[in-house]
């Protein structure tokens, strides 16, 4: 078995991995976000079920490379996945300001959750792992998706911090307005995926359809 088969059947396990954490991630932060209504939270969650759509169609190119069939099939599924994430995330950002305005303007604040400080952290040190996993594996396989997914985990850790420190300033200090001023804070890294995502589906070969 040749090197290069090997690295993509470990590139199609991390993805298997990080997929798995994903749907966890996605289930307790918009969870636990409802019910402390915090509005990072469920944003990160959201964020992470768009982040699953595009592990998912990346593990599918990794298991058919795997099997040794041709990729050209998959690069169609890629363009219009690219497109559904950008479009998703760009409307997200939208969704976030106006209900992050909305709270500003009624005074609106969340209640802290053990459960949401607990995933942040989970998230904050996982997704680094997973990171260096992806870049180390897409380097070896010359996948620029691959490395690229391992950027948008490190993208996903930022996520986690932000919105940990709004959690901890709100059960602290009390400040009913740093949740919504955390999600504003998210909007540029949900931004930047998606406008990455809609160059990645317009055929601009130095970007991903998730992040750098």
């Amino acid at each position: 078995m040749s090197s290069n088969v090997v690295s993509v059947k470990k590139g199609v396990n991390i993805e298997v991995v990080s997929i798995i954490w994903m749907v966890i991630e996605a289930a307790v932060a918009i969870g636990s976000g409802i019910i402390a209504h915090s509005l990072s939270l469920v944003a990160f969650g959201a964020d992470s079920i768009i982040e699953l759509i595009a592990g998912g169609v990346l593990l599918w190119r990794l298991t058919i490379e795997a099997q040794g069939a041709s990729l050209a099939r998959v690069k169609k599924a890629e363009k219009t996945s690219s497109w559904v994430v950008g479009i998703a995330l760009l409307l997200l950002a939208a969704d976030i300001v106006v209900a992050s305005i909305d709270k500003l303007l009624t005074h609106q604040g969340a209640e802290a959750t053990y459960m949401g400080m607990g995933l942040a952290v989970a998230s904050g040190i996982i997704m680094p792992y997973l990171s260096r996993a992806k870049k180390q594996i897409g380097s070896e396989i010359g996948s620029k998706a691959l490395r690229a997914d391992g950027s948008c985990s490190i993208v996903c850790a930022y996520m986690a911090w932000t919105v940990l420190g709004g959690v901890v300033l709100t059960a602290l200090l009390g400040w009913w307005w740093i949740d919504s001023i955390a999600a504003l804070g998210l909007v540029y890294f949900v931004v930047k995926e998606g406008w990455e995502a809609v160059q990645e589906a317009r055929g601009k070969e130095e970007t991903c359809g998730c992040c750098h």
